[in-house]
């Protein structure tokens, strides 16, 4: 028996990258999922892989008519939505703040704020007639804290966690739960072309988006009842504080064997 039997999930920017692995995940546990993207060659591909139990939606996340057709799409072929993780991101930045163009500002704001919004809008309507569900917002570790030159990509993860937190005050009454994830160096097609020592990471190494997936599994699952409006944070330890070289090696009063607890 899968962890997710029998859910219907719908994934935004889901034919690539974390959000392809999301989908291989979901459905190997037994859910039925629709992979929404702009994507039409690779979404397509991913989907016959898949097999019977998935579906393509072509989905623009920054267009409210799209996030519409996506979710009619979803309901007509699986049944109510159950899951919805709103994963559709790009890229953007680097450069200085003073040097940031207002047009390439609003791209990054566009996807990553606008088209979480949105999925938020649409999915909570869905779930409302569906009786309850789960949305995930895929964040980042710049979701948490600061870093330059990617100020629009900062700011759009801030507000991505931010909304998890409101919505999931709003609407927990309807038995929807919202909550956050908050990767950090994950190798994908996004990242390809970064060090991979651009971040220092406690565990020496970046994480994979399959890492990422179990998480995602673990939040559409029921396993997770009790959780929402919470941030869940998978970065190989970056967050926890600032690394300060070697880690030394403190001898423990219980390595001689004996046994205290």
């Amino acid at each position: 028996m899968g962890r997710v039997d029998g859910k219907t999930v719908l994934i935004s920017g889901g034919a690539r990258g974390m959000g392809a692995a999301h989908a291989r995940r979901l459905v190997a546990e037994g859910a039925r999922v629709v992979v929404g993207d702009i994507l039409k060659d690779e979404g397509h591909k991913l989907v016959e892989e898949l097999g019977q139990t998935a579906a393509f939606a072509l989905l623009d996340v920054t267009d409210p008519a799209s996030w519409a057709t996506a979710v009619e799409l979803t309901e007509n072929t699986f049944g109510p939505l159950d899951v919805l993780v709103n994963n559709a991101g790009i890229g953007g930045g680097n450069r200085a703040l003073v040097d940031i163009k207002l047009a390439d500002w609003n791209a990054v704001l566009d996807v990553n704020l606008t088209g979480t919004f949105l999925g938020l809008q649409a999915g909570i309507r869905a779930m409302t007639r569906a009786g309850g569900g789960s949305i995930i917002n895929v964040s980042s570790i710049f979701g948490l804290r600061g870093i330059p030159v990617i100020h629009p990509y900062v700011a759009a993860k801030f507000a991505t966690r931010g909304l998890a937190k409101s919505a999931a005050l709003e609407v927990a009454g309807l038995g929807i739960r919202v909550n956050s994830v908050h990767p950090g160096m994950i190798v994908t097609p996004m990242t390809h072309d970064r060090a991979a020592d651009v971040l220092s990471i406690p565990l020496g190494r970046p994480g994979t988006a399959d890492e990422v997936s179990h998480l995602v599994l673990f939040l559409a699952s029921d396993e997770s009842a009790y959780c929402t409006g919470s941030e869940f944070t998978i970065d190989g330890g970056v967050t926890a504080g600032v690394p300060l070289g070697a880690s030394p090696v403190v001898s423990s009063p219980l390595s001689n064997g004996e046994n205290r607890a």
